[in-house]
């Protein structure tokens, strides 16, 4: 159920509205818009009057929302959810390069990378120090110490960083060298996890599941926004369908599908969509041409001794000509890449 209040409510009215929800037995979440106060009502209550909270002073509406998940729709939250971090904002006018390779692999690989993207205009360096590899005898990443190397080549060349947490033991100490969670697609619905990253202070991005639903996608969005972090910004990164001639099929009408029904930022993911070199840059365009709110992508400058995703990873030279298509592409429909 979603709560509107009047734009000159009070704040004894305010008060007085969330505890007769609370008494009622919702668990109550407010969003303070630029005009107006909007609180949404969680929680079963079969055949609840709704006329019971419109009687109360400051209330200016009251509806239900029909969506399965509730604080991640548009219905509860009307206006774009915008995350700051440091001078960027994801989620309004600009379009966020989030940049670097699959995995941390030495010190020599992640500063040199480092340099490169931050040269050619990405702003979030992005690299893997915990790996979910298909196989247990594929490279795991390099731990405590590659986030330790993320980190401090992030920080030489300006960059913020986004890497993966794998389980809750994880989120404390990945908590003190990112700045933003990734959770990849095989944990979009490990429940625990996202529950726990719901307390956590730091933005999380949420990839969307390799067999997920939009809806499955925002209901797992919704376990964290409903734990507190309100800071969520979607992935899509292809979803597994009956084509082989691609790793996945990346689903393009995603992104304007979210932006219709969720306040939550998108980011699209072209390098694990398509698992091939030479099919990221054009799927990156049409991303951005479809209104995505940031592009992420693999690169490498020695893809060939690459211990993960060397194939789909762009040379230095091809992620310069991304940043150029991109930003033109941005400019075309009312965006600038930041």
């Amino acid at each position: 159920m979603v709560v509107v209040l009047e734009k000159n409510v009070t704040e004894k009215q305010l008060e007085n509205v969330i505890k007769h929800l609370e008494d009622f037995g919702f668990a109550v979440h407010k969003s303070t818009g630029v005009e107006q106060i909007i609180l949404g009502a969680i929680g079963v209550q079969p055949n609840f009057d709704i006329r019971r909270v419109k009687i109360l002073e400051g209330v200016a509406e009251v509806y239900r929302i029909t969506e399965p998940f509730k604080l991640a729709s548009r219905s509860f939250k009307k206006e774009n959810t915008k995350i700051k971090l440091g001078n960027i904002v994801i989620g309004d006018k600009d379009v966020v390069v989030i940049a670097g390779p699959c995995a941390v692999e030495s010190e020599e690989q992640i500063f040199i990378l480092a340099e490169i993207v931050s040269k050619a205009g990405a702003k979030i360096l992005r690299g893997g120090a915990f790996k979910p590899r298909t196989s247990p005898y594929s490279f795991q990443g390099l731990g405590e110490k590659g986030l330790k190397l993320l980190r401090r080549a992030a920080d030489k060349f300006g960059l913020l960083v986004i890497t993966e947490v794998m389980e809750s033991s994880q989120i404390n100490l990945i908590e003190q060298y990112t700045d933003i969670f990734q959770v990849g697609a095989r944990n979009m619905q490990n429940f625990s996890l996202l529950r726990d990253l719901g307390k956590a202070a730091k933005p999380i991005m949420l990839k969307r599941g390799l067999s997920a639903t939009i809806d499955d996608w925002l209901m797992s969005a919704e376990y964290i926004l409903s734990n507190g972090n309100q800071n969520i910004m979607l992935c899509e990164r292809g979803i597994r369908t009956f084509e082989t001639y691609t790793r996945y099929t990346f689903d393009i009408s995603s992104i304007p599908v979210v932006h219709n029904r969720s306040h939550l930022p998108v980011i699209a993911d072209p390098s694990h969509a398509t698992g091939l070199r030479d099919k990221v840059i054009p799927m990156a365009r049409a991303a951005v041409a479809a209104g995505a709110d940031g592009i992420m992508v693999e690169v490498h400058h020695d893809p060939e001794n690459a211990l993960s995703d060397g194939p789909q990873a762009l040379l230095p030279e091809q992620f310069s000509e991304l940043m150029t298509q991109i930003k033109a592409i941005a400019e075309v429909i009312g965006r600038k890449l930041v």
